[in-house]
């Protein structure tokens, strides 16, 4: 196959696929029908754009067929109105029950967060998912430790507020991983190019909306991430491949409580020009 196969009894010569390819590297050139510039197969990103579009379902990719891509399905859409509030309505949820969530329910959370855009469709955002409540705390008391290193080496210039936090860990209080049952971890090569950190964020932002309409509640965990990448002893207990670093984590587990209310924001602060 020459990059994309056409069928003639399907195509209606629209041009949609054309305009929609990000490279464009698709031409009618003296064909009637729609063929690829030279050197397609070597620079399309296989971001299936072409597959998609296509009413008739006339365009084959030699990576992906129209009959296996999902149709969508515009009756299950949300409006305006729902995903304003579906947004407003999101919270970060810092307390969670003891209820571990299926792992079924979490392949499914990544998988909807695996559709999020990435760099030349690269998609290298990989999962790192801590299942078992107890390795969540001994990696939350990791992070500890190393909050308790850096109080030690330099205290004058440490945050005030991380006295706070082993504090409380010491009274029993986990303000690290929140008492979540789960921590999912994003990664991916570090000296990735383009850089992939955009890509991990994109995702783990896919995967905490999502986990708000599976019923879950999710918050970042910023302290975790950090010393996921500084320090040593919480590195190798992740165990990522070699080259791989965090680039996002996020606490994930039911709500012990619902939200009945919609909190007020700032004005959004916007430039015209």
């Amino acid at each position: 196959m020459n990059h994309f196969a056409i069928d003639g009894n399907k195509c209606r010569h629209c041009g949609f696929c054309a305009a929609v390819c990000p490279a464009r590297l698709i031409s009618g050139g003296n064909d009637p029908l729609p063929v690829p510039v030279a050197g397609a197969g070597q620079l399309c990103i296989n971001c299936g754009h072409c597959v998609a579009v296509c009413p008739q379902g006339a365009l084959t990719l030699n990576t992906m067929a129209p009959e296996a891509c999902p149709p969508v399905q515009a009756g299950i859409l949300p409006t305006p109105a729902q995903i304003v509030h579906f947004l407003a309505a999101r919270r970060s949820i810092r307390t969670y029950t003891a209820k571990p969530v299926p792992q079924e329910t979490l392949t499914r959370l990544i998988a909807a967060a695996n559709y999020a855009p990435s760099g030349h469709n690269r998609q290298m955002t990989a999962w790192l998912v801590i299942t078992e409540k107890n390795e969540v705390s001994r990696l939350a008391a990791l992070v500890v430790d190393w909050l308790r290193q850096m109080l030690s080496e330099d205290p004058q210039t440490a945050p005030v507020y991380l006295n706070r936090i082993v504090a409380a860990w010491d009274r029993g209080e986990d303000r690290i991983c929140r008492g979540a049952p789960h921590i999912i971890v994003a990664h991916a090569p570090e000296s990735s190019l383009p850089p992939v950190s955009t890509d991990c964020t994109i995702a783990l932002a896919y995967l905490e909306l999502a986990a708000f309409a599976f019923g879950l509640g999710t918050c970042w965990a910023g302290y975790f991430n950090t010393a996921a990448n500084l320090y040593p002893p919480l590195t190798r207990s992740l165990g990522l491949p070699a080259g791989h670093r965090s680039f996002g984590a996020m606490l994930i587990g039911y709500p012990k409580y619902q939200y009945y209310r919609i909190p007020l924001r700032k004005e959004p602060r916007i430039i015209w020009r």
